[in-house]
């Protein structure tokens, strides 16, 4: 970069706004415009709770796959990585590989057993040979919980995004854009359902996946398409620290605290992705067990692609823009990928970019209502309160209702959390689905003692100590950063600190209890095993013989 474009870089970034917002908007649009039709028209075939929650069990195994690459490459992923990488570099580059081999764990555990087991729902595996309605409503509430903190990072980064790509500074105009991020969310589910929301998924990874593509080849050709000399630039535009950036600690540190805590979090990340409800339920949307794997392995190849895509653009990041222009702009950070957009092909790759990570939120919190909707109308609604018998089209209006409420919750709560610190939230959803979702389906699935008091132990317990630990942690209060004396913390006044757990990820405490628990309820309990109903499930889960088939010609 030219000390002249570092300059006009550094002004735009001191202004608050890089690019123009017209044209962000304007690629933003025509993306919506593109996905509204395309979910109208898969919106004719919507005619059963099948095609509703399940999109008629129609989608290829690769289509689904790139479906499950668009849903789990959140913002997160594309600003949140590069940003890291950029920032502190191998630290930030291990947050790409535990995302990725958590994709292992759900392949080899989780992927075709739970196709041929359920027909909707996480709760519809767990509550197969256990008793229905306690196990539902513990299944319901689980998802519910994990679901809405993820949904809740994703609306309130949506807001935090706004101030770098559409230059609205203003706490009225961010609070705007997560209304009208939430408006369409619900618009796409409420219209769509499963059908439009996996298409408009499968857009989203194809822009996300081809956009970080272009822009790695670009990086690359600047730097002559040799990787060593783009880690010498990133080392050379990071000062006297630079060399920090190729070796671990620059992040966590050196200490046996840093290290368990890194662990802990890690920890969260590989086993969370299996138990993340909305990731199971797109296990859901093929015809066969066969298609179910193979989606999973579509999904590992091109989460894999896309993860060391944001090597090269972290350390390019480093490279051509630096730590320092980076921290300095409004979204800090998750600034970097736009940034080094902006640097590489000026305003309209950053139109490009920003469209991109707009979507790629949009597609995320689709897929995170709808799951949430058929949780509560399928499992709750159906299941517990009505117990059993309701008309299908009964439920699926249920489920319609419940993802208006739940959009217009996520949008509040998205304002309120805005300009907070939602890391915690996105740590608590992975902590929350390995401490409380994986033990009961690894136990469903393989112990033949396993009972419904050893799952309800299990997610209550896991739920329960989960969210406790972490609202004694340092992300919810007491961390103060040493050289400006700010806090760090969820809540902003440095005066308040109940901070008792020193780690700020609680996986490595919460997943072993939520294991242990599910051991201790089933040990205590005096509910007589069924012994025929595991050897069913077995057959069913290995075999696949009596699950449910494809609704439409696929």
């Amino acid at each position: 970069m030219t000390r002249y474009d570092a300059t006009v870089l550094a002004a735009a970034t001191d202004s608050g706004q890089v690019g123009d917002p017209v044209v962000n908007i304007a690629i933003f649009g025509a993306f919506v415009v593109v996905t509204l039709v395309i979910v109208f028209r898969a919106s004719r075939n919507n005619k059963s709770a099948a095609d509703y929650y399940a999109a008629g069990r129609s989608f290829t195994g690769p289509q689904n796959g790139t479906a499950i690459a668009g849903d789990y490459l959140s913002a997160a992923s594309f600003l949140g990585i590069c940003g890291a990488i950029a920032i502190y570099g191998y630290d930030g580059f291990l947050y790409s590989i535990g995302f990725l081999v958590a994709w292992l764990v759900a392949l080899l555990l989780v992927a075709e057993l739970l196709r041929n087991t359920g027909r909707f729902t996480m709760a519809d595996v767990l509550s197969f040979r256990l008793k229905q309605r306690p196990v539902r409503l513990a299944a319901a509430i689980s998802t519910l919980a994990v679901v809405f903190f993820y949904l809740l990072a994703q609306m309130a980064g949506a807001g935090g995004l706004v101030a770098l790509l559409l230059g609205i500074d203003s706490g009225a105009g961010q609070a705007l854009v997560i209304a009208v991020v939430g408006a369409l969310m619900i618009l796409y589910v409420l219209v769509g359902g499963m059908k439009g929301t996996t298409w408009v998924q499968i857009i989203k990874a194809i822009l996300l996946i081809a956009g970080a593509g272009l822009m790695t080849i670009w990086v690359l050709a600047k730097f002559g398409f040799d990787l060593s000399a783009v880690l010498q630039g990133a080392i050379d535009m990071g000062g006297e620290d630079g060399e920090r950036l190729i070796g671990p600690g620059a992040q966590y540190g050196a200490s046996s605290l840093t290290q368990l805590n890194f662990l802990s979090l890690a920890l969260a990340l590989v086993l969370g992705t299996a138990g993340l409800p909305h990731v199971l339920m797109r296990f859901y949307t093929v015809p066969s067990a066969k298609e179910a794997r193979r989606s999973v392995v579509w999904a590992i190849w091109l989460i894999g692609i896309f993860y060391l895509f944001t090597l090269v653009l972290g350390y390019g990041a480093g490279a051509l823009v630096g730590p320092e222009t980076i921290m300095s702009s409004p979204g800090k950070a998750n600034s970097a990928a736009p940034l080094l957009a902006y640097e590489l092909g000026g305003v309209f790759l950053l139109g490009i970019i920003s469209a991109v990570a707009f979507a790629t939120i949009l597609a995320v919190v689709a897929g995170l209502t709808i799951t949430a909707a058929a949780s509560f109308a399928h499992d709750i609604y159906a299941s517990v309160i009505k117990r059993g018998e309701v008309a299908p089209d009964a439920e699926v209006r249920v489920a319609r209702i419940t993802v208006v409420v739940i959009g217009a919750l996520a949008i509040v709560g998205g304002i309120f959390a805005n300009g907070q610190n939602v890391a915690f939230l996105v740590a608590l959803a992975f902590a929350v689905a390995a401490s409380a979702n994986l033990p009961t389906i690894i136990y469903s699935l393989f112990w033949k003692r396993f009972n419904t008091s050893g799952a309800l132990w299990s997610m209550y317990g896991g739920l329960i100590s989960c969210v406790l630990l972490i609202a004694l942690s340092p992300v919810v209060s007491g961390k103060v950063d040493p050289v400006t004396g700010a806090s760090l913390s969820m809540i902003r006044d440095t005066s308040v600190d109940f901070a008792i757990l020193p780690l700020e990820n609680p996986g490595i405490i919460s997943i072993p209890l939520g294991f242990l628990l599910g051991i201790v309820g089933t040990l205590l309990s005096k509910e007589k095993p069924h012994p025929e109903k595991f050897a069913e499930m077995e057959v069913r889960s290995l075999t696949g013989a009596g699950a449910e088939k494809a609704t439409v010609a696929h």
